[in-house]
């Protein structure tokens, strides 16, 4: 994908234009343990409709941070991972992972979702 050069007037309109959106930064925390199928991304993230993970699927790949990977089964699959690209939003993500479960616990709230560490920390 092209980019203008006047289309973001700040870092963080550019960064809301890559990880925008209902679902995309959940896509992109998810698939930081390991690559996974369309199906179990479906399960993991239940409110988003299938035209809506698609969509926000598409567009990440679009955008290089992610890979797709048809596996030619019967029925064929789908294997998505992070791309180098994708892997370098991983410490956005943890921040917005570490700020949400401080808000969290200043509510009395334990998140139903568990706050797993990146990829690369002991």
């Amino acid at each position: 994908m092209e980019y203008s050069k006047d289309q973001f007037d700040c870092p963080i309109e550019a960064t809301l234009f890559l990880i925008g959106g209902k679902y995309k930064p959940l896509i992109l925390w998810y698939l930081i343990e390991k690559p996974l199928h369309y199906m179990e991304l479906q399960r993991i993230i239940p409110k988003a409709t299938p035209k809506m993970l698609s969509q926000q699927l598409r567009d990440l790949e679009e955008y290089g941070m992610l890979h797709r990977e048809v596996i030619p089964d019967k029925p064929p699959r789908t294997l998505y991972s992070l791309t180098a690209f994708g892997r370098s939003i991983i410490p956005v993500l943890d921040a917005m992972c570490n700020w949400g479960a401080d808000f969290l616990d200043g509510l009395g709230i334990q998140p139903p979702c568990s706050a797993k560490k990146s990829a690369g920390e002991p």
